[in-house]
């Protein structure tokens, strides 16, 4: 493998790194806390790799929740990966043997890494997505051990901890927004939400406001293809 490929996925990769080695370690810190670990954080990091569920998955841990419960919490949480992932699909349809970890491995960081396409000219682009990718999961990895032995040593407190998740996607809707001209996709994001959380409560908005974000992004998407 190219030194050179390396070093351009590791430099695209680099705004993650500080985010998810912190956020991690919180995570690793929570977990620990609850009574869970080292291997623990490592496991989950390794073979889960959720990031928000993850921070969720702690307090169903401690609760006992039931599998069924997990695997609805798992999919309200996750749902919207199934909505931007289908943008990826034309990109990762020729990536083998890469297609099964950049599937896995598509969070929200990696997605807005990889969502414009660009790829460093000269380079196997599925190779340099795959590199990415697992650059980004070995911070969360890392993060989350360090924080599990930083918890096994020095007494930290946990409360507030799983802010920092929705800090993390505060910076991201942030950065998106300086970044792109296109602001509907945002404004749709957020007023979809907004509308949802008021119509069905803090327990049930999620699924309804994925679906709603999907339909008027579909709708708007084919008034300009027609209008194209």
């Amino acid at each position: 493998m190219k030194h050179s490929v390396i070093g351009k996925a590791f430099y695209t990769s680099i705004p993650v790194l500080a985010g998810y080695f912190f956020l991690g370690a919180g995570f690793g810190i929570l977990l620990r806390n609850t009574g869970y670990g080292t291997l623990w954080s490592f496991a989950m990091s390794t073979f889960i790799y959720a990031g928000s569920m993850q921070y969720v998955g702690v307090g169903l841990l401690a609760g006992g929740a039931s599998v069924l419960t997990t695997a609805f919490t798992t999919l309200m949480v996750n749902a919207r990966h199934l909505f931007y992932a289908i943008s990826m699909i034309g990109r990762y349809k020729d990536a083998k043997p890469y297609k099964p970890y950049l599937i896995f491995a598509l969070t929200d960081e990696t997605y807005s890494l990889l969502c414009d396409g660009k790829t460093p000219e000269g380079e196997d682009p599925n190779r340099y997505r795959f590199l990415v990718s697992l650059f980004n999961q070995c911070y969360w990895v890392i993060g989350s051990v360090v924080g599990s032995l930083i918890g096994a040593v020095i007494p930290f407190p946990s409360e507030g901890i799983e802010f920092a998740m929705t800090a993390l996607f505060i910076a991201s809707f942030t950065e998106q927004w300086l970044e792109k001209k296109d602001h509907l996709p945002a404004i749709t994001g957020l007023v979809s939400t907004l509308l949802c959380l008021a119509l069905f409560g803090p327990d049930r908005f999620l699924l309804p406001s994925m679906v709603l974000i999907t339909l008027v992004l579909t709708l708007t998407g084919r008034r300009k293809a027609v209008a194209v």
